[in-house]
């Protein structure tokens, strides 16, 4: 019997093992996952964890017994390190797991070290793990007793822009309904060149929505920004022009901050040089399939994209939910016409679709393809993309609880925003 083995335990980990499952049937092929601790975590929502309107437990499920119900298997350790060339992944307890695939969908290491001061361990929050929203929230409760000026912030590097600016707008609304908004000037400090850059090259309007929310919220802020150094009460950036060349210092003082890291590929996985770019993220095909490893394959965060264009402070090409989901049903295609003695052509998509809450409301982007230029380019704003996003959440839980395997952008989102089904 054949070994799969998928790396990772979160969106895309847990989706590509049930939709495996799915279609190898029990019999032909094991399955397990290897995950970091036992939890699955809805990581869209941590957001609302941060400031109390979730508590971890409400976005997280137990991994092994959600998959043991679908006879897939869960290592809880985690890895050490992955060696393509023996077809082996070293656990951090020092066990060993073999496999025939393997499919990386470990998301990012989270690069805080890249900047001083930076992270939960330094001056700066984070909503990037569900136990750093947690510490996030605790954090907030403190800064609700004595309030004061806050810095919401995306570093160099960063390829996930859309948490910012919803944890940026989130956060006014609740201080908006503790009566406490009067009290906390706000800044928002971005690597992007414009305002609903997004990573992505803006999205429609994306711009003119973006700036015009955080006009109306009264958030300044600072784009081009090259965040140098955090403190314990300050931030230092340097404002770039478009030739890259430093036109202004700002120091920020803050009482409570949370910026974006830069992401890199995981330890385990980078430590295999042929397997990655410089950066640490896993080189693809057209058909998700490792160019030097033909039997690893990787979806979400964790894949290799090129940036969308060259800006003057670095950005990433974020990889969203659609996208993702789009990797996945590939991948298991793929899979499946290798055990069936095919060869797997399956091509992912890459589309995105984004519904950024905003706490009272919202904006819904949508880009397809995600990489300019576009058949779809859709942008809209509302109280109803904060509805639409919460009605994911629970969807999407329901989905992770059950083994569900249904896709969900394609059959239900866009069809709900009222966008025909492109490939």
């Amino acid at each position: 019997m054949k070994r799969i083995v998928v790396l990772g335990a979160g969106i895309g980990g847990m989706s590509v093992a049930y939709e495996l499952r799915a279609a190898i049937g029990p019999d032909r092929a094991a399955v397990s996952v290897v995950g970091e601790g036992d939890r699955f975590s809805f990581t869209p929502s941590n957001p609302w964890v941060a400031v109390g309107w979730r508590k971890p437990g409400e976005i997280q499920l137990d991994a092994p017994e959600r998959l043991g119900r679908k006879r897939i298997g869960f290592e809880s350790a985690g890895a050490e390190r992955v060696d393509p060339e023996t077809n082996r992944i070293v656990l951090r307890d020092g066990r060993v797991v073999d496999y025939d695939y393997l499919v990386i969908a470990t998301g990012p290491r989270l690069a805080f070290d890249e900047v001083p001061g930076l992270g939960p361990e330094a001056h700066t929050q984070s909503i990037c793990t569900t136990d750093h929203a947690a510490s996030a929230w605790t954090a907030y409760e403190a800064f609700l007793k004595d309030p004061g000026p806050v810095v919401i912030g995306a570093a160099a590097g960063v390829s996930c822009f859309g948490p910012a600016y919803e944890f940026a707008m989130i956060l006014d609304a609740d201080l908006r309904a503790r009566k406490l908004r009067d009290r906390v000037p706000m800044t928002f400090v971005t690597s992007e060149p414009y305002i609903g850059h997004m990573g992505l090259g803006g999205v429609g309007d994306s711009k003119g929505l973006l700036e015009s929310e955080l006009r109306q919220r009264h958030i300044k802020w600072i784009t081009n920004a090259r965040i140098t150094e955090i403190g314990a009460s300050e931030l230092r950036a340097q404002e770039l022009d478009d030739r890259g060349e430093s036109v202004r210092e700002h120091t920020l003082p803050f009482r409570y901050a949370m910026v974006m890291p830069p992401f890199t590929g995981v330890d385990a996985v980078r430590q295999a040089r042929e397997l990655c770019n410089p950066r640490g993220f896993v080189l693809v095909d057209a058909h998700q399939r490792s160019p030097k490893y033909p039997n690893v394959y990787a979806v979400g965060v964790c894949v290799a994209i090129p940036p969308v264009e060259q800006t003057p402070v670095p950005t990433g090409a974020p990889k969203t939910g659609f996208m993702i989901e789009s990797m996945v049903s590939a991948v298991v295609a793929n899979i499946k016409a290798d055990l069936d003695g095919r060869r797997g052509e399956a091509q992912a998509t890459w589309n995105a679709i984004c519904l950024a809450d905003m706490g009272d409301s919202g904006v819904a982007f949508v880009a397809i393809p995600q990489i300019p230029p576009r058949n779809v380019t859709w942008a809209r704003s509302g109280k109803w993309v904060h509805v639409a996003k919460v009605a994911f959440e629970k969807y999407f839980l329901a989905k992770m609880r059950s083994g569900h395997t249904e896709p969900i952008y394609e059959k239900y989102v866009l069809k709900a925003l009222g966008i025909d089904r492109l490939k």
